[in-house]
C-alpha cells in the first residue's frame, strides 16, 4: 500500500477484486502443496527447509531515490546509511520451504509449487517463520513476544493489528533468521557496497532482465513464477525487483536526511514496510528505492518475504 492516496485507492480496490476472485480469503489453502522444487526442501517438519544464503559485506550507500521526476516523496530525502554486513536469502522463501517450517502452504490461485514463493503470508507469520526456522537449525531466534521466543507459546497467529505482537522485540546477540530492515533490503537491491548502485531495478536499468511484473498500475491477470528464473543483480541475488513483494522488519515512517547506522526504521506506526515489485504491479513498484507498506495482518496475493541473518 503506497502512501499516495490515488495509490491507495487503487490498491484497495484490486485487494477487494482479489477476493471476489476468490484469492485473499482469510482461510489457508492447502490443497496444493506439491510441486517442482529445486532447493533441496521437504515437508519433514523443517528439517531440510535449506535457505540459500549470500553474504553481503558492511560498507555505506545513498539510500533513497535521486530523481525527484520520479517516485513519491516517502522515497526522499537520499541520505547516506552506513550497515553492518549480514547475509541474505539469494531467492524469496519458496512454498517448499514455507511448508516444511510451518506444516501448510497459504498461497493459492497465483502460482502453486514448490520452487515457487510463497505469499498470502502475513507479517505476523514471517514472524514465526523465522524463530521456528531457527530453533529447528539450532539457532538463537530472532524475535521475542511477551517475554518469549518460542511461537508455540504466542498462540494462534493474529488476524489483525494486534498490540502484543506489534511490541516484538528482536534479541540483542541473536543469531536467527529475521526479515531483513528496509535499509539492509535496498542496499542488497543495489548491490552493496562498492556496486554502480545507480540501476534503476536491482541489477539493470532494463526491467524484463531481473523482474516479473504487472504491464499496468492496477490489479491485471498472472501470476507469481518459480524463483530464481529472471537474471540476478550483482550480488547474486534474484527477484529483488519483482516476482512477490518482500515483508521488512520497519513500522512505515519516513526518512530523516542525518546518516544512520544500521537503522531498524521508525519507532512506531501502523503498517509494516514491504520491498520490491510483484507480478502484477507496474514498472514503478519494481525500482530498488519504491517503498510500499501493508498492515503486518494483512495476507497479499503477492507479498511474501526474503531471510536475512547477522
Amino acid at each position: 500500500m503506497k502512501k499516495n492516496n490515488v495509490f491507495k485507492v487503487v490498491i484497495v480496490f484490486c485487494v477487494v477484486f482479489a477476493v471476489i476472485l476468490g484469492s485473499c480469503g482469510d482461510e489457508d489453502n492447502n490443497d496444493n502443496n506439491n510441486g517442482n522444487n529445486n532447493n533441496g526442501n521437504n515437508g519433514n517438519g523443517g528439517i531440510n527447509a535449506e535457505i540459500e544464503m549470500i553474504s553481503v559485506p558492511g560498507g555505506s550507500f545513498q539510500m533513497g531515490n535521486p530523481d525527484s521526476s520520479v517516485g513519491e516523496n516517502d522515497e526522499c530525502p537520499v541520505h547516506t546509511v552506513t550497515l553492518s554486513a549480514f547475509s541474505i536469502g539469494k531467492y524469496e522463501v519458496t512454498q517448499a520451504q514455507y511448508q516444511a517450517v510451518m506444516g501448510s502452504n497459504p498461497a493459492s490461485g497465483y502460482g502453486v509449487g514448490g520452487n515457487y514463493p510463497v505469499y498470502k503470508v502475513r507479517w505476523y507469520d514471517a514472524l514465526v517463520f523465522c524463530n521456528k526456522l531457527s530453533i529447528t537449525k539450532g539457532l538463537t531466534p530472532a524475535y521475542r513476544i511477551n517475554n518469549s521466543t518460542d511461537p508455540a507459546v504466542w498462540g494462534t497467529v493474529t488476524t489483525r493489528s494486534n498490540t502484543t505482537w506489534d511490541a516484538v522485540e528482536v534479541v540483542s546477540g541473536s543469531n536467527g533468521y529475521r526479515l531483513p530492515t528496509e535499509a539492509q533490503w535496498e542496499y542488497a537491491a543495489k548491490g552493496g557496497n562498492g556496486s554502480p548502485g545507480n540501476y534503476t531495478y536491482a541489477g539493470s536499468n532494463n526491467i524484463d532482465d531481473v523482474a516479473w511484473y504487472g504491464n499496468t498500475w492496477y490489479f491485471n491477470s498472472g501470476s507469481a513464477h518459480p524463483v530464481g528464473t529472471k537474471a540476478p543483480n550483482g550480488l547474486g541475488l534474484y527477484d529483488m525487483s519483482g516476482n512477490v513483494e518482500e515483508w521488512c522488519w520497519d513500522w512505515d515512517g519516513y526518512y530523516s536526511s542525518e546518516a544512520q547506522t544500521d537503522p531498524t526504521g521508525a519507532s512506531a506506526g501502523t503498517g509494516r514496510v514491504s520491498r520490491g515489485g510483484n507480478w502484477s504491479s507496474a514498472t514503478t513498484y519494481a525500482r530498488s528505492v519504491c517503498r510500499s507498506y501493508y498492515y503486518p495482518g494483512d495476507r497479499g496475493y503477492n507479498v511474501g518475504f526474503r531471510l536475512v541473518r547477522p
